[in-house]
């Protein structure tokens, strides 16, 4: 909905994404947008404007996860996802949608949609207003070769290059903004590894031709050296994972790094080695099927592309059982830890480079006039401590388009239901 007041937010640590440091400021919203940005206090107009005092706390963008599965049900059960009822599935996506929402997460891309049709119905009903959620791109199922599906039931098959043109055709007639290819394996499969690669050159041309000619973007599920290198030479736009890219495939990602992005799901990775033992899969199972080593293959590739300036994004595969939705950050943190990214450019990947995948980087993604106002207010510093972002308590504000979501002076939320109303259904 667009809100009919202005807000002015004062007292508050601006962190605009520029590169620049926080500022002692205030921020003006009017409509959906952010009209003024001021350093210091007593400049901002506030005839009208309800003020929003900060305290002292941090004002930044809205956070992006570039690797979404809303219908990814934090489930153990993975071929379940396949048999779940439509209706069902429906509801839980929209739990999901609304679970980033109340995370600080206001900028989605998806990855894959366990049915077809219901990341565009989630992201339909959230730009309707019928449920709330973040700005999202919608995708379809991931399309693999025959035999090549990485879990029963959930998947589009196509093989050759006129099938994958009709999957991506019916990709666009299901009104979606991507198609999502799978093109190497999962070591959790048992059989489809991460270092194999399952379509051709052929396949790959035919799927990112047909799908710019209408508009979509094209990502890859991608971690084998030659299914990154395959992704290069034909023109992905998105690259998932590239856990094992190797010397050639850093050069061919670095000559086009204004091009593609990398969303490498670190947190799968991470999570499956050491969270995944209740579940069944003890850190002894993962680490003998390489999960160690791909997270360490990754670690070493992923801190090379940092030093190239490629354009990495943090989201992790959330919504499995051990990487359960809600635990968005632990993305952040990762960068931080693992990749050697510093505070604050794991904050400009998580906002900034956000606003550039969503395809609107005059518009999300910072915290300047003109921009939407999709803001959260923050007790702590990521800065300092990037696992305040961790934790929803310390989220006390949170905006998108210019309308609270989480009042900042009340708390209130709409997390008893995802109805943009805010009302409960009840048996």
């Amino acid at each position: 909905m667009s809100p009919s007041t202005s807000t002015l937010f004062t007292n508050v640590r601006v962190f605009d994404s520029s590169g620049d440091q926080p500022f002692a400021g205030e921020v003006v919203v009017s409509g959906e947008r952010i009209v003024e940005v001021h350093h210091g206090s007593g400049a901002a107009a506030r005839e009208g404007a309800r003020v929003v005092d900060g305290h002292g706390r941090f004002l930044m963008s809205g956070l992006c996860d570039a690797h979404t599965h809303f219908s990814w049900i934090n489930s153990a059960d993975l071929p379940g996802l396949g048999r779940l009822g439509v209706e069902e599935h429906t509801l839980l996506s929209a739990k999901s949608a609304l679970t980033y929402l109340d995370s600080g997460y206001t900028m989605c891309v998806g990855a894959a949609s366990a049915k077809p049709r219901l990341d565009v119905v989630i992201r339909n009903s959230i730009n309707e207003g019928l449920i709330r959620g973040p700005r999202y791109l919608a995708n379809c199922q991931e399309i693999a070769v025959t035999g090549g599906d990485l879990i029963e039931g959930i998947t589009a098959f196509a093989d050759g290059p006129e099938e994958m043109r009709k999957a991506v055709r019916r990709n666009v007639a299901h009104g979606a903004d991507l198609v999502k290819l799978s093109m190497s394996g999962e070591e959790i499969t048992g059989d489809k590894h991460a270092e194999d690669n399952y379509f051709s050159d052929e396949e790959v041309l035919a799927v990112t031709t047909e799908a710019h000619r209408r508009g979509l973007r094209v990502c890859s599920h991608a971690r084998s050296a030659e299914s990154v290198k395959m992704s290069l030479r034909n023109n992905v736009d998105i690259i998932y994972h590239a856990s094992f890219i190797d010397d050639e495939g850093m050069d061919m990602l670095e000559a086009k790094k204004d091009e593609v992005f990398v969303a490498p799901g670190l947190n799968w990775l991470v999570a499956t080695l050491h969270d995944a033992a209740e579940f069944g899969y003890p850190p002894a199972a993962a680490e003998a099927a390489g999960y160690k080593h791909e997270l360490d293959c990754a670690i070493a590739g992923l801190q090379e592309m940092r030093r190239r300036g490629i354009r990495v994004l943090p989201g992790g595969d959330y919504g499995f059982a051990w990487t359960p939705h809600g635990t968005y950050a632990r993305d952040l943190q990762h960068f931080v830890e693992l990749l050697g990214y510093t505070p604050m450019e794991t904050l400009l990947a998580a906002t900034r480079l956000g606003g550039e995948i969503m395809r609107m980087p005059d518009e999300l993604g910072q915290v300047k006039p003109g921009f939407y106002a999709d803001l959260i207010l923050v007790d702590g510093d990521p800065l300092e401590d990037i696992g305040v972002l961790r934790s929803r308590d310390r989220i006390v504000g949170i905006m998108k388009g210019g309308d609270f979501h989480k009042d900042p002076d009340t708390g209130a939320t709409g997390d008893t239901s995802p109805l943009a109303g805010g009302s409960v259904i009840t048996a």
